[in-house]
């Protein structure tokens, strides 16, 4: 049977390379299920796979976007299956790689079919975001999630946006708590599943954050971030990293500031993703410190449907 095989895990574990070794190994392409790699212009920040990287393993999803497109998860999964459709013709396995969780889970369970947002509503939040400052609309958008919907509070990352106005305009067409109407039933999909995530110790995963964020800024992070300036409002920059060196830029605080900020909240990013993934019982976990060779084994006998 067709097989999917997804490598998870909090941001800065390691995935990228022993995704590269695993494709390498069974011949496939790699299909990155990260909500910002998808655009062109923020590789740096996003962490996107190199152009070396590419190079060894064809990849899908990284890079494809306009900054202006207003891309989500529900389109994510519909085009992640018809290329899969397609891929499956000639390889019995594909690699999806990211920690996008809500990606990943519209490629393997699907997504609840949620009621249309009123256009009234969206006009309501969209007066009330013309009236507030960038951080004014953030902070309102946060008490009323908090105040609407408390369970999705402490799963939604909650810088986001994007995700927090689209919690509320539920919550206000529905009357009901958005988490109420994540139903979460898995819809038929016509391959198998496998899915590992690596894990590290919590202090040496944030040790590697806090280096890659030193790193970034190296490769030219902050000139990055200053070339999409102009762009800043847009639902694709409301991500870690370009928020923080926008308030740079904006004069809101020095640099040695946001580079900190940048390192805390992507720890409170990774610390979030992996309360989301250890909710998934159908997740394999493997030790990042374990050399490629045992982790691929161990990969290899659970797409094999061994036990291990």
């Amino acid at each position: 049977m067709k097989t999917l095989l997804l490598i998870l895990g909090p941001t800065g574990v390691g995935k990228t390379e022993l995704s590269l070794r695993v494709a390498e190994h069974y011949g496939c392409p790699i299909l990155s299920c990260d909500s910002r790699q998808v655009f062109r212009g923020i590789p740096i920040g996003t962490a996107a796979p190199t152009p070396e990287e590419q190079a060894r393993v064809k990849h899908f999803f990284v890079g494809t976007r306009s900054l202006e497109d207003d891309y989500n998860a529900g389109q994510y999964e519909r085009d992640a299956l018809m290329l899969m459709e397609e891929l499956f013709r000639t390889h019995d396995i594909l690699v999806m790689t990211g920690g996008s969780m809500l990606y990943a889970d519209a490629v393997c369970s699907g997504l609840d079919d949620l009621p249309a947002v009123p256009a009234a509503i969206r006009q309501q939040l969209q007066r009330r975001k013309e009236q507030c400052t960038k951080e004014e609309w953030l902070a309102w958008l946060q008490a009323e999630v908090q105040r609407l919907d408390p369970a999705y509070w402490q799963q939604v990352d909650q810088l986001n946006p994007a995700r927090l106005a689209h919690c509320v305009e539920l919550c206000l067409t529905t009357g009901r708590p958005y988490s109420s109407l994540r139903t979460k039933t898995a819809k038929e999909r016509s391959f198998r599943i496998v899915k590992v995530a690596l894990d590290r110790p919590r202090e040496e995963l944030y040790n590697r954050i806090n280096r890659r964020v030193e790193q970034m800024m190296q490769d030219g992070l902050l000139e990055e971030a200053r070339a999409v300036y102009p762009l800043r409002r847009l639902n694709s920059l409301q991500t870690v990293g370009y928020r923080e060196l926008f308030g740079y830029l904006s004069g809101g605080y020095d640099l040695p500031t946001a580079i900190a900020l940048i390192k805390q909240n992507t720890r409170h990013y990774a610390k979030r993703q992996l309360t989301w993934f250890r909710r998934d019982q159908t997740i394999h976990w493997l030790n990042a410190n374990d050399t490629y060779e045992k982790n691929i084994i161990l990969i290899d006998a659970l797409v094999r449907g061994e036990r291990v």
